[in-house]
Protein backbone atom coordinates (compact mmCIF):
# COMPACT_ATOMS: atom_id res chain seq x y z
CA UNK A 1 0.00 0.00 0.00
CA UNK A 2 1.54 3.64 -1.04
CA UNK A 3 0.78 6.20 1.51
CA UNK A 4 -0.55 9.57 -0.30
CA UNK A 5 0.93 12.78 0.62
CA UNK A 6 -1.09 15.54 1.98
CA UNK A 7 -2.51 18.05 -0.79
CA UNK A 8 -2.86 21.74 -0.76
CA UNK A 9 -5.21 23.74 -2.22
CA UNK A 10 -4.38 27.24 -2.48
CA UNK A 11 -7.39 29.91 -3.73
CA UNK A 12 -6.48 33.40 -3.91
CA UNK A 13 -9.34 35.30 -2.57
CA UNK A 14 -9.85 38.12 0.22
CA UNK A 15 -12.61 38.38 2.90
CA UNK A 16 -13.69 41.82 3.96
CA UNK A 17 -15.79 42.24 6.88
CA UNK A 18 -19.06 44.49 6.24
CA UNK A 19 -21.69 45.38 8.55
CA UNK A 20 -23.74 42.07 9.10
CA UNK A 21 -21.93 39.85 6.21
CA UNK A 22 -18.74 38.69 4.84
CA UNK A 23 -17.98 39.40 1.11
CA UNK A 24 -15.57 37.29 -0.55
CA UNK A 25 -13.42 39.24 -3.28
CA UNK A 26 -12.27 37.37 -6.08
CA UNK A 27 -8.55 38.82 -7.22
CA UNK A 28 -8.07 40.61 -10.21
CA UNK A 29 -7.90 38.85 -13.70
CA UNK A 30 -10.65 36.18 -12.25
CA UNK A 31 -13.72 35.23 -13.83
CA UNK A 32 -16.57 36.82 -11.72
CA UNK A 33 -18.22 34.15 -10.21
CA UNK A 34 -21.70 34.15 -9.42
CA UNK A 35 -23.07 36.35 -6.67
CA UNK A 36 -25.50 35.50 -4.30
CA UNK A 37 -27.68 38.36 -2.47
CA UNK A 38 -28.69 38.35 0.71
CA UNK A 39 -31.80 37.60 1.44
CA UNK A 40 -33.31 40.23 3.89
CA UNK A 41 -32.32 43.67 4.92
CA UNK A 42 -29.67 43.32 7.80
CA UNK A 43 -31.82 45.90 9.47
CA UNK A 44 -35.55 45.17 8.96
CA UNK A 45 -34.46 41.62 10.11
CA UNK A 46 -33.14 42.42 13.16
CA UNK A 47 -35.92 45.02 13.94
CA UNK A 48 -38.06 41.72 13.52
CA UNK A 49 -36.32 39.74 15.64
CA UNK A 50 -35.81 42.22 18.30
CA UNK A 51 -39.58 42.12 18.20
CA UNK A 52 -40.43 38.81 18.61
CA UNK A 53 -37.74 38.45 21.25
CA UNK A 54 -38.99 41.02 23.44
CA UNK A 55 -42.65 40.03 23.04
CA UNK A 56 -41.38 36.41 24.07
CA UNK A 57 -39.67 37.80 26.90
CA UNK A 58 -42.90 40.00 27.92
CA UNK A 59 -44.82 36.57 27.68
CA UNK A 60 -43.07 34.36 29.37
CA UNK A 61 -43.15 37.11 32.57
CA UNK A 62 -39.78 37.79 32.79
CA UNK A 63 -40.77 41.66 32.66
CA UNK A 64 -44.05 43.16 33.73
CA UNK A 65 -44.32 45.74 31.22
CA UNK A 66 -41.99 47.61 28.85
CA UNK A 67 -41.59 50.21 30.90
CA UNK A 68 -39.84 47.53 33.15
CA UNK A 69 -38.13 45.98 30.30
CA UNK A 70 -36.53 49.48 28.53
CA UNK A 71 -33.65 50.28 31.09
CA UNK A 72 -32.74 46.37 31.37
CA UNK A 73 -32.09 45.87 27.53
CA UNK A 74 -30.59 49.22 27.72
CA UNK A 75 -33.22 51.27 25.12
CA UNK A 76 -35.48 53.96 25.25
CA UNK A 77 -39.03 53.07 25.86
CA UNK A 78 -40.52 54.38 23.46
CA UNK A 79 -38.36 53.08 21.13
CA UNK A 80 -39.21 49.80 22.51
CA UNK A 81 -42.60 50.26 22.16
CA UNK A 82 -42.54 51.40 18.51
CA UNK A 83 -40.22 47.50 17.79
CA UNK A 84 -43.28 46.22 19.50
CA UNK A 85 -45.56 46.61 16.91
CA UNK A 86 -43.48 45.27 14.53
CA UNK A 87 -45.37 41.79 16.07
CA UNK A 88 -48.37 42.83 14.67
CA UNK A 89 -47.42 42.88 11.35
CA UNK A 90 -49.47 40.24 9.24
CA UNK A 91 -47.37 36.68 8.80
CA UNK A 92 -47.05 37.57 4.96
CA UNK A 93 -45.37 40.73 5.48
CA UNK A 94 -42.66 39.48 7.75
CA UNK A 95 -42.05 36.38 5.22
CA UNK A 96 -41.51 39.27 2.66
CA UNK A 97 -39.07 41.18 4.85
CA UNK A 98 -37.53 38.30 5.82
CA UNK A 99 -37.01 36.84 2.23
CA UNK A 100 -36.10 40.20 1.08
CA UNK A 101 -38.86 40.61 -1.19
CA UNK A 102 -39.98 43.97 0.23
CA UNK A 103 -40.20 47.09 -1.92
CA UNK A 104 -37.17 49.16 -2.28
CA UNK A 105 -39.13 52.04 -0.33
CA UNK A 106 -39.89 49.97 2.46
CA UNK A 107 -37.11 50.64 4.64
CA UNK A 108 -36.82 50.87 8.41
CA UNK A 109 -38.42 54.21 8.62
CA UNK A 110 -41.17 52.84 6.60
CA UNK A 111 -41.48 49.93 9.15
CA UNK A 112 -41.62 51.76 11.75
CA UNK A 113 -44.42 54.30 11.22
CA UNK A 114 -47.90 53.37 12.72
CA UNK A 115 -49.05 50.40 11.05
CA UNK A 116 -53.09 49.67 10.67
CA UNK A 117 -54.52 47.16 12.56
CA UNK A 118 -56.20 45.29 9.60
CA UNK A 119 -54.13 43.03 7.56
CA UNK A 120 -55.21 44.02 4.48
CA UNK A 121 -54.69 47.67 5.10
CA UNK A 122 -51.06 46.77 6.20
CA UNK A 123 -50.41 45.47 2.70
CA UNK A 124 -52.04 48.03 0.90
CA UNK A 125 -50.03 50.85 2.84
CA UNK A 126 -46.18 49.04 2.24
CA UNK A 127 -47.04 48.15 -0.99
CA UNK A 128 -47.57 44.37 -1.47
CA UNK A 129 -49.97 42.18 -3.00
CA UNK A 130 -52.90 40.58 -1.05
CA UNK A 131 -52.06 37.18 0.11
Amino acid sequence: MSVSAPLTVRVPLAIRRRPGRKTIVMPEGQPEAATTDTRGDPALVKALARAYRWQRMLDEGRYASISEMAPAEKVDRGYLGTVLRLTLLAPDIVETILDGRQPVELGLPRLMEPLPVAWTEQRQRMGLRSA
